[in-house]
């Protein structure tokens, strides 16, 4: 079943679905007819008509080559306006709006900050601030893209998620020492909730350094899916081998992580020390 978010009737994600499905009908498709033309499963028109699927530039193309622009609709227009918006990398995107709310397990790792999805707002402002000529008003917008990811743990069905985080990241300065109070209180508030399990990787650990990377575990037999990050852009894949290469970092990462209660005494103790 799609999960489908609170959307902007506005978007220009959500009008492109609105004018595939017009056009779709009134040429008498079939999202099954449709889906042969694209190259794709019915499921994956549906998604695109409902806004739960951010559409590739080569679904745009394939739809303006079948549905023609004659009628005053360019997909590859509306492709453009949806890669351009603010509130956070394209390539993230559809990660946190596709992936993200329909995995049933989430395994994170990140070797130098809170995972996003662990973070306080005030920690992630800092954090979204420090990039290079950003402007305040993307700051805001990114932090609140942020913030609301947190809505897959708040839900009926929420994943399990399952973070690891590397020991040195609790005394990692960001912000001020209130902010990594808050930060830290967070992070042991939120590991009481029943889907989530934090566990702190003893620093030796060279087998994280290459960077982060999360794996979704997807429902209904579905390939997992991984992403990972680079210092330009992150990677996301389905293919075989780099979800196994992925898979197999975490596992050698997860032979240096401490229990469950160690971790948890680690944060407390390291709360302390930020006064």
């Amino acid at each position: 079943m799609d999960v489908v978010p609170s959307l902007d009737p506005g978007s220009p994600r959500v009008r492109f679905g609105v004018e595939m499905r017009r056009l779709r009908e009134a040429a008498q498709l079939s999202q099954a007819a449709v889906a042969s033309r694209l190259g794709c499963t019915q499921t994956q028109v549906s998604r695109l008509e409902k806004a739960t699927r951010t559409p590739s530039r080569s679904d745009a193309e394939r739809l303006d080559r079948l549905f023609g622009t004659a009628n005053g609709v360019s997909f590859i227009r509306l492709h453009q306006r949806i890669i351009t918006q603010p509130g956070g990398p394209t390539w993230f995107r559809s990660w946190a709006e596709e992936v993200e709310p329909t995995a049933r397990v989430l395994r994170s790792w990140d070797p130098l900050l809170v995972p996003g999805l662990l973070q306080t707002e005030s920690y992630a402002r800092y954090v979204l601030s420090q990039e290079p000529r950003i402007t305040s008003e993307d700051v805001e917008e990114r932090v609140q893209a942020r913030i609301q990811r947190r809505q897959i743990l708040e839900g009926d069905a929420p994943p399990l998620l399952l973070a690891l985080i590397d020991a040195g990241v609790l005394r990692r300065p960001v912000g001020d020492p209130a902010v990594m109070r808050e930060q830290l209180d967070y992070l042991l508030e939120i590991e009481k909730h029943p889907s989530v399990f934090i566990q702190l990787v003893d620093q030796r650990c060279l087998s994280g350094l290459l960077g982060a990377f999360m794996i979704a575990e997807l429902p209904n037999g579905q390939p997992d899916a991984i992403h990972s990050d680079s210092s330009t852009e992150g990677k996301i894949s389905t293919d075989s081998e780099l979800v196994a290469s992925i898979w197999n970092r975490y596992e050698a990462i997860r032979r240096w992580a401490y229990p469950d209660h160690m971790s948890l005494k680690m944060i407390e103790d390291a709360r302390q020390e930020w006064t």
